[in-house]
């Protein structure tokens, strides 16, 4: 029966089970990642996490304190040197469970525990996600920066448009004059030309006349 239990005792007596859970404590800041039941993940849980950020304060003290649950000089090293500046922004939960399934002999739920900052692969995962930007049914704010652009941008191009017209149109314009004077040109030229052509003839004509007259003096005369 389950009368004033507060925390699992895990079949062990006080003296077991504090000896047990010092020694994982200190084979997980080791290693980094153990494998065990899923309970004693728990109760491990609870353990070692107060040390770690405990840690963060890196006195004689704090060291003390840590040695006398983990009762191993080079667990408490690690613990301060290395784990400390992971750990260092980090306000809590500073270990992870994974369950992996029952163990063959006895049925019992196994799990591997690990610390969070010292898993590369998820740290990695993590970085790539929050690169990602999240899919909204208003659209995003990018949609939003390309319609702003688009707008801007628009009458930009409309008003090179016009100013393109308008230059061409001038340009069409001053060409127009020209033609006209090299048409106005070529009219007074030709009157001239004709004018040149035409004196011969009228002098041809006056010739003639001249000619009819004396002849016709000649017969007077006889």
């Amino acid at each position: 029966m389950r009368h004033r239990k507060s925390f699992n005792h895990l079949g062990r007596t006080s003296s077991h089970r504090k000896a047990m859970l010092s020694n994982m404590a200190a084979s997980l800041i080791l290693h980094k990642r153990i494998t065990t039941t899923v309970a004693k993940a728990k109760a491990l849980r609870g353990y070692v996490e107060p040390l770690i950020t405990k840690s963060k304060d890196d006195t004689t003290h704090s060291r003390r304190i840590a040695f006398s649950y983990l009762q191993s000089k080079e667990a408490v090293t690690e613990l301060f040197r290395e784990i400390a500046k992971k750990v260092g922004d980090r306000p809590g939960g500073y270990t992870r469970i994974l369950k992996l399934g029952n163990r063959l002999g006895d049925n019992a739920d196994m799990a591997m525990m690990e610390l969070v900052d010292f898993n590369e692969t998820m740290l990695d995962e993590k970085s790539t996600a929050k690169g990602k930007t999240s899919r909204r049914r208003r659209g995003s704010k990018k949609k939003a920066a390309e319609t702003v652009s688009k707008t801007t941008a628009a009458p930009v191009a409309e008003e090179v448009k016009t100013e393109v017209k308008e230059v061409s149109k001038a340009e069409v314009k001053e060409e127009a004059p020209k033609a006209e004077k090299t048409e106005e040109v070529k009219k007074e030229e030709t009157p001239k030309a004709e004018v040149q052509k035409e004196k011969p003839a009228a002098e041809k004509k006056v010739e003639a006349k001249d000619e009819n007259k004396e002849d016709k003096g000649e017969e007077t005369k006889k």
